[in-house]
């Protein structure tokens, strides 16, 4: 089915009280997840949601969250570094303060995904513009890293567009397409669902 077609008829499902999220589930074949260390940042047209975002900097910032450096002795903690991490979507940080970053930081951010990096999280200068610039790149901006052969990404509301949720569709499987070893080959099926709604099947180009 195509993708606007599979849209229209989960419109038809039963409305909720909330606004469902509409997520694509790409389902892969043929990669070894440990092995082949797939992993890409995708800009999307069209944001899906508010995002949170901490920053790593050497003065606090009235734009963002922020942890300085004399701040970092807080987190020796294990808890505490597993707290700050569930609590923000995106770690972002200054270039000098990188190497500190990685040594407090590393063990729990990595694993995550969420380590700042210089595709997306890493500031050369710490001034608004810069810190502003980044902020709104993050905010339509999502990490896919596939840990499994099933990765489940979500790109729109039931209340935006379905050209919108289209457009963030493409921008993703596209995107992630380019990143697998043997590109489309790689595809079993792509999938959209709402929240609440059985799984329908779609083509993607």
């Amino acid at each position: 089915m195509e993708l606007k077609q599979a849209l229209q008829e989960l419109r038809k499902n039963e409305k909720r009280k909330f606004d469902q999220s509409i997520d694509l589930v790409i389902n892969l074949k043929d990669i070894d997840v440990k092995k082949d260390n797939i992993s890409t940042i995708v800009t999307l047209p069209y944001k899906v949601r508010d995002k949170t975002v901490c920053a790593f900097l050497t003065k606090k910032s009235e734009l963002v969250p922020t942890i300085t450096q004399p701040d970092f002795v807080k987190y020796k903690d294990k808890k505490d570094l597993k707290r700050l991490v569930k609590e923000y979507d995106f770690f972002i940080g200054s270039a000098k303060l990188m190497p500190a970053v990685a040594t407090t930081f590393g063990k729990i951010l990595g694993p995550t995904g969420k380590m700042p990096s210089p595709q997306l999280g890493v500031l050369l200068q710490e001034e608004d513009v810069a810190i502003k610039q980044l902020l709104a790149r993050i905010e339509k901006s999502v990490k896919i890293r596939v840990k499994e052969p099933s990765v489940k990404i979500p790109i729109g509301k039931e209340s935006m567009k379905d050209e919108e949720i289209m457009a963030n569709a493409q921008a993703i499987y596209q995107s992630l397409v380019a990143a697998l070893p043997i590109k489309k080959d790689n595809v079993k099926s792509v999938i959209i669902k709402l929240t609440m709604s059985k799984p329908i099947q779609v083509e993607m180009k």
